[in-house]
């Protein structure tokens, strides 16, 4: 199978990762994956939330939204509603939880990093791209930390990175554009960490139900496209 960009089923879109792109931020990233486009900061914040406070520990936390003209139509700013769509919460949350599941809270003492994730242009894979790219920010902030002496060592434990993957004209297909990921009959995202365990798996199939052979195809995929994603993390950061 030849996908319409010309990639074959297991080949991720070209991936692009420019740090430091805005130069106040403790972190920031601008991650390029194909025509999707994400720019993440990171900042740390001396405070934490009130139902922690007397922990010891510290929190990392997310926010995710897309500019207005991040697709082919304009879509009005959630603030002007006055609340954020589902979707929103949802993403939010599952960048949150994909970035905590990595991180010693007890070592990062009581502060808050922050991740504002903000999609500049959509075309598939907003949220596994988010994760991906807030590792990249979230580790330099760290870095930042460890280098100002604040912290004796980074509290990363480990790296985490998230990719989707579909069947597409019965095809199992890694890292779905959004041509793809519209028709797919199976649409999954998977987010993994650097010791090859699971963070979240979302799996959905779309007229009709998949076996546990396409299952397990699909998570192989996951899994070398988890692979690369994490070669070009430690590739970014110098490691």
């Amino acid at each position: 199978m030849v996908r319409n960009d010309g990639r074959s089923p297991d080949q991720l879109r070209p991936v692009t990762v420019q740090r430091g792109y805005v130069e106040y931020a403790e972190g920031s990233v601008l991650y390029e994956c194909g025509k999707t486009r994400v720019l993440v900061n990171a900042t740390v914040d001396d405070r934490i939330p009130d139902w922690m406070r007397g922990s010891g520990k510290g929190w990392v936390t997310a926010e995710y939204s897309m500019l207005p003209r991040a697709t082919s139509t304009r879509t009005p700013r959630e603030v002007n509603k006055g609340k954020l769509g589902g979707r929103t919460q949802e993403i939010q949350r599952l960048i949150g939880r994909s970035l905590r599941a990595v991180c010693d809270m007890k070592a990062m003492g009581e502060r808050t990093v922050w991740l504002d994730c903000d999609v500049l242009q959509a075309d598939g894979g907003t949220r596994t791209a988010s994760i991906t790219a807030a590792y990249i920010a979230l580790a330099d902030a760290c870095n930042g930390l460890v280098e100002a002496g604040k912290l004796a060592a980074s509290p990363i434990r480990d790296q985490v990175a998230a990719v989707s993957v579909g069947m597409v004209a019965g095809v199992p297909c890694l890292d779905l554009d959004y041509s793809e990921d519209s028709t797919a009959e199976v649409d999954m995202n998977i987010v993994m960490t650097g010791a090859d365990e699971f963070v979240e798996l979302q799996g959905t199939a779309e007229g009709k139900p998949f076996s546990d052979v396409h299952l397990a195809a699909l998570l192989g995929l996951g899994r070398k496209g988890i692979g690369d994603l994490l070669e070009i993390q430690r590739a970014a950061l110098g490691g």
